[in-house]
């Protein structure tokens, strides 16, 4: 049995940075207060038989002492917070495991290794609030020297979970009541602001009379109980509450009417409107008039079927795991088996690493994600199998400084990171890689989510923000987005460029004479003779209806050739359409701007130069260029 020593060599753990507000909220859920609970006690006891060890703990830190909300071979209930393991436990974000505390340098000269109780080894798991404030640890100690498995580190991960979520249970719980009290407390200054919080409260508030009627009920309450509230105010509680709960119900009723109690809260079954049972933690208070008689009781109900289901589920999980390890005797295979069909049936990939970089793990979905079979996998550097090229350096360099103990960018982030596949096809994926050390060495795992299709979609979308729908030119953001890009090159390589603004002529009598549809299939034409007429380097785009741009770079003989293009452009658009069946005729009046090297004109500068141009030409008798070739 454990002793509390009456001595102590070392010194104390440091103290967590959020310490005030972590001792303000452990002391609100009054767990280390209370009397042992067997939805804790069953957990210890898990953890003492899967894991084999003597002492297992649900410890709570205190501000100075450590207390033992469930303990297995243990004798006392609390300890000095100086010589807990538990500490130093919840300081970190993964799990403390301990092998040899005799030759750890943190624990060595604690009187719990030195003293009776021989503490060699210890391993324990934070238990954290809601907020991610640790409260304490579900932990295992030993007095042999113990290295702890993957799969046993894993039992207590999953272990401490469940204490954790019913941990988390109990402060939302306790959140609810404090909202009730505040309910209260505004109902004895305002009935206005009481009526306000009472209508719109997520969660169920009665005013009951003292004969178990419903006086006044509010909206959540009746979504609770699915009747309305004209419905509920012919009924009494005793009405709709289920059989094997009513006498608990109104014994305790009866005790706060008498006044022996204040308040009480209990968990029961309502019977809803369709005849389903709905579980609720109701809170109960009372309103006294000035002859200090009840005149009405305040009822506050929370839905807690989910959570009653979940409680369910996990009873039914305790009840297996206990009747496992009671009738089978090889529960480390079992454990290992049940660990690899969870990875291998697992939705995404999943790969482990050795900390040299080699795979010791690949799952089905790695094979189906990957094209590799496992047997092709295990036993080869990842870099070589899934990593492209241009990655391998940096995987590697990453590998080494987190095995070296180097900070490191990657460890449990989301990423998302290119792939290649055996057949060499290329793909985007999302990573989480955690490492875990075990026997002394680093391991790494990795979780890997194909999201090709959802970078393919991006990709579209991307592509439609940037291109006209019908002809799959560019478009105005597009050309608003290439014109700065385009203006910086031509001063950085010293060569003139042009823009060139295009307005059809005469292409509204063709959608009077042929239809819009017709009028749409000219316009595709129009793109595809445009570019056909410019330079690979130069851009066409289409801002609206019949208008058109092209952007020509690189120019030598800046004037010159822009009026070179722009007389291909009305050459070629002015050669006759196939529509329908017939033949349409359009020409073009072609603007242009020109952007010296040295020329300060803006963007908006240099549209607007190329509009005006384009109207001037259409004043000259359309088909023209302006300015006219000097």
């Amino acid at each position: 049995m454990m002793q509390t020593p009456d001595r102590y060599l070392m010194a104390a753990p440091r103290m967590p940075p959020d310490e005030a507000e972590r001792l303000r909220l452990l002391e609100s859920l009054d767990l280390h207060g209370s009397e042992a609970e067997e939805v804790f006690d069953r957990v210890t006891r898990l953890v003492s038989r899967l894991l084999k060890v003597p002492i297992a703990l649900f410890s709570l830190v205190g501000d100075k002492r450590q207390y033992f909300k469930s303990r297995v071979g243990v004798e006392v209930r609390d300890m000095p917070r100086e010589h807990a393991f538990c500490g130093h436990a919840i300081l970190q974000d993964q799990p403390l495991v301990v092998s040899d505390a005799a030759s750890d340098p943190r624990f060595a000269d604690n009187p719990l290794v030195t003293g009776a109780a021989g503490i060699r080894f210890y391993a324990g798991v934070p238990i954290r609030t809601s907020g991610g404030l640790a409260i304490g640890t579900l932990c295992a100690l030993g007095q042999q020297v113990r290295v702890l498995t993957a799969d046993e580190l894993c039992i207590l991960i999953d272990l401490a979970d469940i204490v954790q979520q019913e941990v988390q249970y109990r402060e939302r719980l306790a959140l609810a009541g404090r909202q009730k009290l505040r309910s209260a407390k505004v109902l004895n200054a305002s009935e206005a602001r009481f009526r306000s919080i009472f209508d719109l409260a997520s969660i169920g508030i009665a005013l009951v009379s003292p004969g178990g009627g419903w006086i006044s009920v509010n909206g959540a309450l009746c979504a609770i109980l699915g009747y309305s509230q004209e419905e509920l105010q012919r009924l009494s509680f005793q009405d709709i509450t289920h059989s094997d709960d009513l006498d608990s119900d109104v014994d305790l009723l009866e005790h706060l009417r008498l006044g022996e109690i204040e308040q009480y809260q209990m968990e029961k079954r309502y019977i809803r409107k369709d005849g389903r049972p709905v579980w609720v933690n109701l809170n109960v208070s009372k309103k006294l008039n000035e002859a200090g008689e009840v005149e009405y009781y305040i009822s506050v109900a929370k839905d807690i079927q989910a959570q009653k289901e979940t409680q369910a589920d996990l009873t039914a999980v305790y009840a297996e795991l206990e009747e496992r390890v009671a009738v089978r005797t090889r529960e480390l295979r079992e454990r290992e088996a049940e660990l690899r069909s969870v990875i291998e049936n697992a939705n995404d990939a999943y790969i482990g690493l050795d900390q040299e970089g080699l795979v010791t793990v690949w799952n089905r979905a790695a094979e189906q994600t990957f094209g590799y079979d496992a047997p092709e996998a295990i036993g080869r550097p990842v870099d070589e199998l899934i990593i492209p090229p241009g990655y391998a350096g940096r995987h590697r360099a990453g590998l080494s400084r987190n095995v070296g103990g180097g900070p490191s960018t990657l460890l449990g982030k989301r990423l998302e990171l290119p792939a290649v596949r055996k057949d060499g096809s290329t793909l985007m994926v999302e990573v989480r890689i955690n490492a875990l050390e075990m026997r002394g060495q680093k391991v790494f795992s990795a979780f890997l989510h194909d999201i090709s299709e959802r970078k393919q979609a991006e990709a579209l979308r991307e592509y439609e923000s940037r291109h006209d729908m019908l002809t799959g030119l560019l478009n105005r953001r597009a050309l608003l987005e290439t014109l700065p890009i385009a203006q910086a090159r031509a001063a950085r390589t010293k060569r003139s460029m042009a823009l060139l603004f295009i307005d059809l002529d005469g292409f509204k009598l063709v959608n009077d004479t042929f239809g819009h549809e017709a009028g749409d299939r000219l316009l595709c034409e129009v793109a595809a003779r445009l570019g056909a007429v410019v330079r690979s380097t130069d851009s066409v785009f289409r801002l609206a209806g019949d208008e058109f741009t092209v952007l020509v770079e690189g120019l030598a003989a800046c004037e010159d050739d822009a009026h070179t293009v722009a007389a291909k452009a009305i050459e070629e658009l002015g050669r006759q359409f196939k529509v329908n069946g017939g033949v349409a005729q359009v020409g073009a009046s072609v603007g242009i701007a020109l952007f010296a090297p040295d020329s300060r004109a803006s963007v908006d500068d240099l549209l607007r130069e190329a509009d005006g141009h384009m109207y001037d030409a259409k004043r000259a008798g359309k088909g023209q260029v302006f300015p006219r070739r000097a």
